[in-house]
């Protein structure tokens, strides 16, 4: 696990890049990961919204916006979102079960529905 220095240092380095590339997804990327990471939720959320706006094709960039949306207590657009991300093409529904991030969500009505949909709920 990165130490608190480890992360405000990548912060630093990856907001700056981002000042000066704002339309590099996978900069754009990785900064969404570490503000998770670093437990700035809302700071994450923003960058999942920018990185779909800047490929809204991406189904993992749908698949992560989801999983801020959940961390932020927003289950409804959580579903949704994570609807999306399976029309275009996210298929590891076994991490989607699993992943820490959609724990809020895991036992949401909404999402029970969207496994069943799948046929895995």
């Amino acid at each position: 696990m990165a130490t608190r220095s480890n992360l405000d240092f990548e912060l630093s380095f990856f907001e700056s890049l981002h000042r000066r590339m704002p339309k590099d997804v996978q900069v754009a990327s990785i900064l969404a990961h570490i503000y998770t990471q670093a437990g700035r939720i809302d700071s994450g959320l923003k960058m999942d919204r920018k990185l779909v706006r800047l490929d809204p094709e991406d189904p993992t960039a749908h698949y992560n916006l989801a999983c801020s949306l959940s961390l932020k207590g927003r289950a409804a657009e959580a579903v949704e979102v994570l609807r999306t991300a399976i029309s275009l093409g996210y298929k590891d529904f076994n991490w989607m079960q699993h992943d820490p991030d959609l724990n809020a969500i895991h036992e949401y009505a909404g999402f029970q529905r969207l496994l069943s949909d799948l046929g895995i709920g």
